[in-house]
């Protein structure tokens, strides 16, 4: 069962969410209302954790939490200074305080984005005879890296979050971006996997609860981000972005029936 601590902070999420979809829709988030941005996300990202910390051993779980927030940040920054990996990209909006020349609200960010992707990716794993970590890490960087396909446009497209100093064809955003997405999440998969995966099962699946919101978490990112893009009249993105989630829903529940079944 869920702590008070723990359903207060979803709820409380809930309620940012559903505000933050609203005002950002329609362009309503004032100046001095910038900031909710960066409690948006680390309150994603503090969901994340602790799924992570319920969910499996707590010195494995902590482990894996500092691993992703700092290693996320050290590329982003790595990626910042010289315009390698993700692309040459410059921040326009202020995400809150900078460690290494990076908003600490990305380590949060990315601390969801493989929370997410991981539960979405983990019933892979009872249905391949081998190879079992590598075909994990592959669709959990797949699902991480969708995420971005609809992210990534809004934020520089719309909002201007951010800024791409070099062009690309899907919405002047460098493939750079993706490929480096894809990358750091399969090396932050094959650490999941590495910590979480015993004797032939997960061991960081004791919290239904968290496991859960993992999912929706996943969804409503998506979700958000479709709605703020139909309303600026983009098209392409969001198309492809609520396609790769009703196939990665749909495989997630067809795994997770196969494997109760057997």
């Amino acid at each position: 069962m869920p702590t008070k601590f723990d359903s207060y902070l979803f709820r409380f999420f809930i309620i940012w969410y559903t505000i933050g979809v609203f005002l950002l829709s329609f362009d309503l988030v004032p100046p001095w209302l910038e900031w909710a941005n960066v409690v948006f996300l680390i309150t994603s990202g503090l969901l994340a954790m602790v799924y992570f910390y319920r969910s499996g051993s707590k010195r494995k779980s902590l482990i894996v939490i500092v691993v992703i927030f700092f290693l996320s940040m050290a590329i982003e920054s790595f990626g910042v200074h010289t315009g390698l990996f993700f692309g040459d990209y410059t921040y326009k909006t202020d995400f809150g305080p900078k460690l290494i020349g990076v908003p600490i609200t990305i380590g949060f960010a990315w601390v969801m984005v493989m929370a997410t992707s991981h539960v979405l990716a983990a019933p892979i794993i009872e249905v391949v005879p081998r190879f079992k970590g590598f075909i994990y890490a592959c669709y959990g960087a797949v699902i991480a890296t969708s995420l971005d396909l609809i992210i990534d446009p809004v934020a520089y497209e719309v909002k201007q979050y951010w800024v791409w100093n070099e062009p690309g064809l899907y919405y002047n955003i460098p493939f750079s971006n993706f490929y480096g997405w894809f990358i750091l999440s399969f090396l932050l998969h094959i650490v999941i996997f590495g910590l979480f995966y015993r004797a032939g099962k997960w061991t960081n699946n004791q919290s239904s609860f968290w496991s859960m919101r993992m999912v929706y978490l996943y969804g409503m990112m998506a979700v958000m981000f479709i709605i703020v893009s139909l309303v600026n009249m983009m098209w392409l993105a969001p198309v492809v972005s609520l396609v790769t989630l009703i196939v990665y829903y749909i495989a997630y529940i067809k795994l997770i029936r196969t494997f109760a079944n057997d």
